[in-house]
């Protein structure tokens, strides 16, 4: 799955305000106490203090004396996410990434960041639920949390995040089903990354009338019926529903003309497939182990998809399988 890495506004952001030559000595001083707090590992080396933190400190973007960015990846940190996080307040950019040995929670303070768009903890050890107070980051329009040992079930506050554009919760070990108030986001609807946790049940029936651009629910263990992401009217793009218990008929769903991206892979979907399957410009496509049975429609890109894609279901025939 290719990541968003970061939101294009924010750069304009950074070349209409420039950095400053020397930081604030509060932020120098949070930024200190933050180094410590992750057992001052060489890769903030150049966090010296008798330096300024706005001039060639790693991972430090500052715009008008204060510290607006920080990001720290892929070194060995050993640590948590200090309470002193959230003194940073004119923070926009906030990426603690490819960290394998931070852990601990996402500390409460973090809700003083109010100006903070861009939220990444990716590929670390934090742990424990994903905080309800998460939403209280009004501004934020990117949220990245996976690859990390979250539990316990997703908050539904989520969805009063207005200027949410991406939810990205996967590898994980989130329990319970999608919230119902993800029917009804304030704001723009995400695109919605939830795969591979051990999220279960049904899906809500409120979420049949939004209108998603990406879902992924990968590799978890949804029942039921999962129609609704489909729709002639609907302007989704990817749609990934691949290994669950899903059940549903696909011959009576409508397909959004704009889907070039749909993995029905590992469920228990039946029926036949769509003529509109035809029509589509899709460069990603897996309908394999369902109970689907009929032929396939010829035409369009459908015969470009390999066997496999199409293999282990009860009875579909026609190219790129055997004749009918």
């Amino acid at each position: 799955m290719r990541m968003k890495l970061l939101n294009p506004s924010l750069f304009f952001f950074f070349m209409f305000f420039p950095c400053s030559r020397s930081c604030s000595s509060n932020d120098k001083t949070t930024l200190l106490k933050i180094k410590k707090s992750l057992n001052n590992p060489r890769i903030l080396n150049s966090w010296d203090p008798k330096t300024d933190c706005c001039t060639n400190w790693t991972g430090v973007v500052c715009t008008h004396r204060r510290i607006t960015g920080l990001t720290i990846s892929a070194g060995d940190v050993v640590g948590q996410i200090a309470e002193e996080i959230g003194d940073l307040t004119d923070l926009v950019i906030l990426d603690l990434s490819s960290l394998s040995r931070l852990r601990g929670t996402i500390p409460r303070s973090i809700t003083k960041l109010k100006n903070l768009v861009y939220l990444r903890f990716r590929i670390t050890e934090l742990s424990g639920p994903v905080p309800d107070y998460i939403s209280q980051l009004q501004n934020v329009t990117f949220l990245d949390l996976s690859f990390n040992r979250f539990n316990g079930s997703i908050p539904g506050s989520i969805s009063q995040m207005q200027r949410l554009e991406t939810i990205q919760l996967s590898h994980n070990k989130l329990t319970g089903s999608i919230p119902e108030s993800f029917g009804s986001f304030v704001g723009k609807i995400p695109k919605l990354y939830l795969g591979n946790n051990h999220l279960s049940g049904e899906i809500p029936k409120s979420l049949s009338k939004t209108n998603f651009n990406t879902v992924s629910l990968s590799g978890n263990n949804f029942s039921g019926d999962a129609s609704m992401f489909f729709g002639h009217n609907k302007t989704t793009v990817r749609l990934d529903l691949s290994r669950n218990n899903f059940h549903f008929d696909l011959s009576k769903v409508k397909l959004a003309k704009s889907l070039v991206s749909l993995d029905l892979s590992h469920n228990r979907v039946f029926g036949g497939l769509p003529l509109e399957l035809t029509k589509l410009q899709l460069n990603q496509f897996n309908i394999s182990f369902n109970r689907l049975c009929g032929s396939i429609p010829q035409g369009g890109l459908i015969q470009n998809f390999e066997v496999y894609e199409f293999s282990n279901n009860l009875c579909l025939c026609g190219a790129p399988l055997k004749r009918c």
